[in-house]
């Protein structure tokens, strides 16, 4: 057993994890997943925008306290904007909170008439106490806003449609 706690306590060397951490932050990486031989590492750190609350903001959290109305609402919404043939949706990658802007005091990310690229972060999602920033990945303007400040969303909701360039 001592062996055992031994070999386990080499494989996992700070020294290796704080160079690690270093080349993410270098290189503005947020996930990293390295696997050689029986170990194995997986680091993920956020954008420090989205990093710095740990609990949502006041005005953020009564939102999420009630979703019983939406899912009568969401389906009203997905049949009433039919999307136009040459608009690109932005969608939700996961299930969470929607949020237009970092905190309730913070301008908005975008809005309709917005320029985006596909780096520019359009929204925050949080899920689980985890501020998860969306980007556009498309090139374009914001023609349409599909959801409002603090409603609930569905992983594959399109939350944003672009006229693309």
């Amino acid at each position: 057993m001592a062996d055992e706690e031994q070999s386990s306590n080499e494989s996992f060397n700070l020294d290796k994890l704080k160079e690690l951490i270093e080349l993410m932050e270098k290189h503005d990486l947020t996930d990293v997943h390295l696997r050689h031989g029986g170990e194995q590492w997986r680091l993920r750190r956020g954008p420090q925008v989205v990093a710095a609350p740990l609990t949502a903001p006041a005005a953020y959290a009564a939102p999420a306290v009630a979703p019983a109305p939406v899912p009568a609402a969401a389906p009203e919404a997905a049949t009433a904007a039919a999307p136009a043939s040459n608009l690109l949706e932005i969608k939700s990658p996961i299930v969470g909170t929607f949020y237009s802007s970092p905190t309730p005091e913070d301008p908005v990310f975008v809005a309709a008439g917005s320029k985006v690229t596909q780096d520019t972060v359009v929204c925050i999602v949080e899920a689980m106490k985890v501020f998860n920033q969306i980007t556009a990945d498309v090139s374009g303007t914001i023609e349409e806003m599909l959801v409002a400040n603090g409603d609930p969303v569905e992983s594959g909701q399109v939350l944003f449609r672009v006229k693309p360039n």
